[in-house]
């Protein structure tokens, strides 16, 4: 194994973990948005649960830091793909803050970037299968 090939497993992994981070943003926030309706319609005081309301804001606030936390290995870890000499990896959606033009459309913030080609800032797709997150 060459350390191409593990910057590719890596990759692969940050992004299934980063994936599985806001997929638990996403549900813990379903349940918080749920939890007031649900009172309510089973006739419950606004008393009656409060814990429950405690512990979900407190996970949503727990997986906030999580995520902060996993966009920081993120940073590190492309920076040190970047002094190994390692070629640009990504797995999943490519835009990324300061693409110009965004990969995936929209209008560049620097005007100047109009005439990049697409080629020159799309990160390297990853060879091989892409396992399921």
């Amino acid at each position: 194994m060459n350390r191409q090939s593990i910057g590719e497993q890596i990759a692969a992994r940050l992004y299934c973990a980063e994936t599985a981070i806001d997929r638990a943003l996403v549900e813990t926030a379903n349940l918080a948005a749920h939890l007031p309706t649900a009172r309510a319609d089973a006739y419950l005081s606004a008393t009656t649960g409060q814990k429950a309301f405690d512990g979900v804001a407190g996970a949503i606030s727990a997986l906030t830091i999580a995520r902060q936390n996993m966009i920081q290995t993120h940073a590190t870890l492309g920076a040190l793909a970047r002094s190994m000499g390692l070629d640009t990896l990504a797995v999943g959606p490519l835009d990324k803050p300061g693409d110009g033009p965004p990969v995936g459309g929209g209008i560049s913030d620097n005007p100047e970037s109009v005439n990049i080609r697409l080629t020159d800032v799309v990160n390297k797709s990853l060879p091989g299968e892409r396992s399921s997150c």
